[in-house]
């Protein structure tokens, strides 16, 4: 899957994208009140397209700038006129360097 293919409300089976670089890192509250954390990332795919990922909790000290990640079974929303990709709750994102 390349970015292009990519719409907003839909899933994502499976994307490798390089981290162009790293967001300040937010801190947010649940509605269950919960504390947790929150990061952007901008990342180009294979063919160049770049688009951004959103990083939660542990992933934030997995990735760092200039790594490559796989989002497996994640999802694409559209976020003030740019599309933002994110394994969520039940997706997977691995490292691959």
């Amino acid at each position: 899957m390349k970015a292009k293919d990519l719409r907003a409300e839909s899933k994502v089976d499976s994307i490798e994208l390089t981290v162009t670089s790293k967001g300040e890192v937010r801190e947010f509250s649940s509605r269950s009140g919960a504390v947790g954390k929150v990061c952007d990332c901008k990342v180009k795919d294979a063919d160049g397209d770049e688009l951004q990922v959103t990083l939660w909790n542990e992933e934030i000290e997995r990735v760092q700038a200039n790594d490559r990640i796989r989002i497996s079974n994640g999802w694409v929303r559209e976020w003030r006129g740019n599309l933002q990709v994110s394994a969520g709750r039940y997706g997977r994102l691995e490292v691959l360097k």
